[in-house]
């Protein structure tokens, strides 16, 4: 039961992350899909990909927050709470599938490969990747920065 309110958590930030249109609160949305998911991992066995997903995550939180502060423009415009809710209201649909349906949580992947250690031995050279995608977009943003101070 704990991976369907995991899984219906997950759902539910991303599709608020995605249809936001205040910045700050599509990035605390994108807080909640990382944090999900470190918790997936790690009630999965997969303790490392947790942890690296969290610090991931809040690396790319600390970009996106200070980009989207300093590059975007400010928008005042009051948020619809029925908007809102009726994000909220599509995540719990599409996380129906989720609540009824049956989220595997541990099986084997071959011999004696149970899915911790076959999910981080599988995604490592992908969450380095994605360690050298966010260092790139630190860089750019910070190289923009720089030349917007300088003018």
């Amino acid at each position: 039961m704990i991976f369907e309110i995991l899984a219906i958590g997950l759902i539910i930030s991303a599709i608020l992350a995605l249809f936001l249109d205040e910045v700050v609160y599509s990035v605390a949305a994108l807080s909640g899909i990382f944090f999900f998911t470190a918790i997936i991992y790690a009630l999965s066995g997969s303790l490392f990909a947790a942890i690296f997903q969290f610090a991931v995550g809040v690396g790319t939180l600390a970009i996106l927050f200070l980009s989207s502060e300093m590059l975007g423009e400010k928008q005042i415009k009051k948020a619809s709470p029925a908007k809102t809710a009726g994000l909220i209201g599509a995540g719990v649909v599409l996380s129906l599938p989720a609540i009824f349906l049956s989220v595997s949580t541990k099986k084997n992947l071959g011999i004696d490969v149970d899915f911790g250690e076959a999910l981080w031995n599988m995604r490592g050279f992908d969450v380095l990747l994605q360690a050298l995608v966010i260092l790139t977009i630190a860089l750019g943003i910070a190289i923009v920065l720089y030349e917007r101070r300088k003018k």
